[in-house]
């Protein structure tokens, strides 16, 4: 791709790059429980989501979460309290497999039956940008029709396949679109 951005923010310019904004956006459509898994109702609500049937509690053991039933058991009923390392290992288990159990749903809803969505993309901010090297950069919106790869890739967790898949995305832009390879915000719904 000729116009990657390999020394961005060099000059001042301030953004993220599309696909973890992109990524965040997923994540705000993919929901899930509020409340922190430090506080024992969102321990619990973790706990039963990750155990309610094999396959979940499967999917939380390919995630990470590999303490035995028993000690699974004994969270649940109150008469230990996991230790911190534990507690990020079920919070990152249960986003985990929360991105796996939505993302069928999520990849129909943005495909909206062929018509696809709005996607509006707020370029990156030159404010610290001496004057003479900014560039004329403007709100820019695309409909994407096709979102199997960027919802799978975030599904996986894989930054890789996600970059390229928004890349192939934005070339519909036209000649510009690198200079949207970095971004303030991507907002879409669902």
């Amino acid at each position: 791709m000729p116009q990657k951005n390999i020394e961005f923010g060099k000059l001042g310019a301030q953004g993220i790059k599309g696909a973890d904004a992109v990524a965040r956006r997923l994540d705000a459509l993919a929901g899930g429980i509020a409340t922190p898994v430090t506080v024992r109702r969102g321990l619990m609500a973790r706990l039963n989501y990750l155990t309610r049937s094999p396959r979940s509690r499967q999917a939380a053991r390919a995630a990470g979460l590999t303490v035995t039933d028993r000690t699974i058991k004994v969270w649940l009923d109150g008469r230990r309290s996991p230790s911190k390392a534990n507690l990020e290992r079920i919070d990152a288990a249960y986003r985990a497999v929360r991105r796996q159990n939505v993302a069928r749903h999520l990849t129909a809803r943005l495909h909206r039956g062929g018509r696809g969505t709005r996607v509006e993309i707020h370029p990156l901010n030159q404010s610290q940008v001496p004057r003479p090297h900014q560039r004329f950069l403007e709100f820019r919106t695309l409909n994407v029709r096709r979102w199997d790869r960027i919802v799978d890739a975030w599904a996986q967790r894989d930054d890789q396949a996600l970059d390229a898949a928004w890349d192939d995305t934005i070339v519909d832009l036209g000649s510009q679109w690198g200079q949207y390879e970095y971004v303030t915000n991507i907002g879409f719904a669902a």
